[in-house]
């Protein structure tokens, strides 16, 4: 049994967490966070998803969580996410990181603490997503060079970073499938003239609008053909699912650095 905190717990993703984990029988909920200062402090968590009294009031940061717990599931933002991890390194708690916008500093730092507690990190916890990683990757491998790739993903207006995450991990797919460097290939911005296509590049399209919970499509064009890969999430429930059944599993796995594509992959 995986005792979970969930930190963020009034936000939005925050609150779908919560109800994903009433969802199981394998996993409890002891405690909350929001950040100091929230209206939300103090108060129980049930009564911001729809339910009655669950007795565990929100806290003020992952430090004045009085219940005992052994992880932390964490969709917030990368500054409350480095405090989180330094938390979770210092004190061998279990961190599940679905925190987008996190630079390269930020993943040493994960990496880092990896070495003393252990920790999921992934830029989208759809099993739907985990399994279209690995088609692209190998799409982009048989496919090779004549195909031009494009990666076209659309979300809610409210989303404060791009490419998402998602499209970004659907980038590094298709660069190792590809035998690229997405650092050197990847083309995130056209406007005026701007000249024929470069061949070998990984160009990427962002959409803001409305509330579209996630949209992710990669084109791979040749000559004569057309093969588009597309997943959508209709529902945010199913980014949260993941993450909590991310929860379970990393509860009795050793020290270490995993990602989604571990937790979803048959045992031995």
């Amino acid at each position: 049994m995986s005792n979970i905190v969930v930190a963020g717990a009034a936000g939005r993703m925050g609150r779908q967490l919560v109800q994903a984990i009433l969802e199981r029988t394998d996993v409890t909920l002891a405690g909350a966070t929001e950040q100091a200062g929230s209206p939300h402090i103090g108060t129980d968590v049930g009564l911001l998803v729809g339910n009655e009294t669950l007795g565990v009031p929100v806290s003020a940061g992952i430090e004045t969580v009085a219940a005992s717990y052994d992880t932390i599931v964490d969709f917030t933002a990368p500054a409350n996410t480095r405090a989180l991890v330094a938390h979770a390194e210092n004190t061998g708690k279990r961190l599940i990181i679905g925190t987008t916008g996190l630079d390269e500093n930020d993943q040493q730092l994960i990496t880092a603490a990896s070495a003393k507690t252990a920790l999921v990190y992934a830029a989208n916890y759809s099993v739907g997503v985990t399994l279209s990683l690995e088609l692209l990757q190998h799409a982009a491998r048989v496919l090779g060079s004549p195909y031009d790739i494009e990666i076209i993903e659309a979300h809610h207006k409210h989303k404060v970073d791009a490419p998402s995450g998602t499209a970004l991990a659907m980038g590094q797919a298709v660069a190792a499938g590809a035998g690229r460097d997405l650092n050197k290939c990847a083309v995130y911005a056209r406007e005026g003239i701007t000249g024929a296509r470069e061949d070998g590049t990984i160009g990427f399209s962002t959409i803001r609008a409305g509330e579209i919970i996630g949209e992710h499509t990669v084109l791979f064009c040749g000559q004569g053909e057309q093969l588009e890969i597309t997943h959508k999430a209709t529902d945010r429930m199913t980014f949260a699912r993941g993450a909590i059944r991310a929860a379970a599993w990393i509860s009795t796995q050793p020290n270490g650095l995993y990602d989604m594509s571990d937790v979803v992959r048959p045992a031995d």
